[in-house]
């Protein structure tokens, strides 16, 4: 399969309205936001917070909800025009000479003109092991963060019952996990915004 999966591409749920993307809290912070249908203090809209259309890579960064202050994992539905505009201005969270800028310093000053980061980390399999493509992660800050929790979540769901399930049933019936798990699929991007995220053509590990 990975010899067809684009090296860089984005797969999610989503419908034409709207995208899903996944982040784990603390119950701190989880709580009052399932309550509230977004996200309200003690969320901080002062730190950069990183979005995933993966639920899989969540699963390996919250270490299936088990780490401390992530064991919480929520399903957040968003806008799909509102992220689409905020992705158009996003720049890689690291430098590289192919990525679409002349010179470190450059990138450094798109950086800090920007709200949004991405970045392209290995994708995860049940095992958590790394695959040979990549997936998505998106940074909000500044007005991009502001704009994520006041006008783009239209719903946030509680998923973590759904980790503990795809966990336990992964290490007897892959199968079965397998058939558990949200159904992302490719998620076509205008062109532009697929030039602004470096997504690219067929893996080349």
């Amino acid at each position: 399969m990975s010899d067809t999966v684009p090296a860089r591409q984005v797969r999610a749920v989503f419908t034409d309205r709207t995208i899903t993307v996944y982040q784990a809290y603390s119950p701190e912070i989880a709580l009052p936001a399932l309550a509230a249908g977004r996200f309200v203090p003690p969320f901080r809209l002062g730190r950069m917070t990183w979005i995933k259309p993966s639920f899989l890579w969540m699963m390996y960064r919250s270490g299936w909800a088990t780490k401390p202050g992530q064991e919480f994992v929520l399903a957040i539905t968003v806008d799909r025009a509102g992220l689409e505009n905020a992705l158009r201005t996003a720049v890689l969270s690291h430098y590289g000479p192919r990525r679409g800028h002349a010179s470190r310093a450059e990138w450094s000053r798109a950086v800090r003109r920007s709200d949004v980061r991405v970045q392209w980390d290995p994708e995860r399999d049940l095992r958590l092991s790394a695959l040979p493509y990549r997936s998505l992660q998106v940074g909000l800050s500044g007005a991009a963060s502001a704009r994520y929790v006041n006008e783009w979540t239209t719903s946030i769901e509680d998923v973590t019952p759904l980790a503990r399930q795809v966990h336990t049933c992964a290490a007897t019936d892959p199968t079965a996990a397998r058939a558990l798990l949200p159904p992302e699929r490719p998620c076509p991007l205008p062109a532009d915004v697929t030039a602004a995220i470096g997504a690219t053509g067929p893996a080349n590990p």
